[in-house]
């Protein structure tokens, strides 16, 4: 079983999609308490990091995702939820998860030369594969277009980490892996047949039973 983390800062609607195009079983909760028993956590997000930790610490996510992954239990973030694993967000100047070491910043403060691309990068964009990449882009070709909206960019700790990155006037890290977490700055759930398999990926336990 799935478990889905709703904590008022979600792309909740098209992740249940597209969980449901793969009949896979999920619960959606905004208590920790009902996701105790699942077997992984999909961690989404999208808007503000210091509005979206304020919710979690709010509802007791915090600290349930930190235990989650202490535990190496799997946990998948998407998009915000890929940024606020980190320890630290300069939207807001606000102290993240820790869960990954690493900094969230802004385009314009990774950027080293004059860049004309607009903020935020909103489109598609292709994989570059880095450090063997991931077990969850497993069946997806590289170079494969992904659906990206973000304005901020992780800047881990350990540059092995990062899995895949897109290249955005630097290169933007889009799936950095690390023990029992994963997180991907485009959206799956909106990226079409790859992104559906990379979610197949992630649930496959549950598609075989």
């Amino acid at each position: 079983m799935t478990g889905i983390v709703d904590y008022n800062a979600g792309n909740i609607k098209s992740v249940e999609r597209a969980l449901s195009f793969l009949k896979a079983p999920y619960v959606l909760s905004k208590s920790p308490k009902d996701l105790e028993n699942c077997d992984r956590i999909i961690f989404p997000g999208v808007g503000e990091a210091k509005y979206a930790m304020e919710q979690l610490r709010l509802t007791g996510f915090d600290a349930f995702l930190k235990d989650w992954a202490s535990a190496q239990k799997q946990l998948l973030g998407i998009c915000l939820g890929s940024q606020i694993i980190f320890e630290h967000s300069s939207e807001g100047d606000v102290d993240c998860l820790g869960i990954l070491k690493g900094e969230i910043k802004h385009f314009s403060e990774v950027w080293e030369n004059d860049v004309s691309l607009k903020v935020p990068e909103m489109g598609w964009n292709d994989l570059s594969y880095k450090n063997g990449g991931s077990p969850l882009l497993d069946g997806v070709p590289e170079h494969s277009d992904f659906y990206f909206v973000h304005s901020y960019l992780i800047q881990p700790a350990d540059r092995s980490i990062i899995k895949a990155s897109v290249d955005y006037g630097c290169e933007v890290p889009a799936c950095v892996s690390s023990g029992s977490v994963t997180a991907f700055q485009f959206h799956p759930e909106k990226s079409g047949e790859h992104g559906l398999k990379i979610l197949e990926n992630f649930v496959k336990g549950d598609l075989n039973a």
